[in-house]
């Protein structure tokens, strides 16, 4: 595993794509939160809202970042041919795909993180400027507050989830434009559909089964009631989807020819 996690780290560092994807990411996450924050104005006492579900709203267009670069990460040597290269270099396919997992899964992870505080800082200077004050109820957005900091957790997850089934998909269909075309429908096709469905059941297992619906729900910090999982179950869906991506393109890796 060393000698395969290596070669992973060292393909991710040395090509100027994955970066920039990376900072694509931050800069969008970061830029669209701030967007959020500044176009709501308190206007009186208890107006409502979940300012830190808000502030993090960027997270819904970083993922898609996320899904591009962890789809290149494997079928770019697809079609580059370096796949060869590679698993005549680590014969043990699982091996291989276990190493581009947790490598990308590190890099996503990191730069995450500073997306997510950076989305969370720039909601701490804008919003008392709109009204959001503490005392109209809304104190300054911490990672001292427990909500808060589990929203932030969760975010980072959930974005390094989004990364795993990108991997898991890309790796079963190996080609890029429609890896990430099946990336982005799941994320962004399903929770449209879900809201012009008449049937409200339907639309709340849409919303349940969704990987993107379920897992922001990590986001929320009020009314938690309201949404169709818990914000830790909604979390644990996005979970299962990237396992069963990856258990089944582990199994595909190891049976078809490069």
């Amino acid at each position: 595993m060393r000698p395969a996690l290596h070669a992973e780290w060292t393909k991710i560092r040395t090509v100027a794509g994955p970066l920039w994807l990376l900072l694509g990411m931050i800069a969008a996450t970061v830029a669209l939160s701030a967007g959020a924050a500044s176009v709501v104005t308190c206007t009186s006492a208890g107006c409502g809202g979940d300012m830190t579900r808000l502030c993090l709203t960027g997270v819904e267009l970083g993922q898609a970042l996320v899904a591009i670069l962890a789809v290149l990460v494997i079928s770019g040597e697809y079609s580059s041919g370096m796949i060869r290269t590679t698993l005549a270099a680590m014969p043990r396919r699982g091996t291989v795909l276990a190493a581009k997992a947790i490598t990308l899964t590190g890099v996503v992870a990191a730069a995450g993180t500073i997306a997510v505080l950076g989305s969370l800082l720039a909601g701490r200077f804008i919003l008392p400027r709109h009204a959001f004050t503490a005392a109209r109820g809304y104190p300054a957005l911490s990672l001292a507050d427990g909500p808060t900091l589990r929203a932030a957790v969760g975010s980072v997850l959930y974005l390094a989830l989004i990364a795993l089934l990108s991997l898991g998909i890309a790796a079963i269909v190996r080609d890029s434009a429609t890896a990430i075309g099946v990336v982005l429908g799941l994320l962004y096709l399903l929770p449209v559909i879900s809201q012009v469905i008449g049937n409200p059941h339907v639309r709340r297992l849409l919303q349940q089964i969704g990987p993107m619906s379920a897992g922001l729900a990590i986001r929320a910090t009020t009314d938690l009631h309201s949404l169709p999982l818990s914000p830790w179950a909604g979390l644990g869906v996005t979970a299962g989807w990237a396992a069963a991506a990856l258990v089944a393109g582990g199994l595909l890796l190891r049976r078809r020819d490069a």
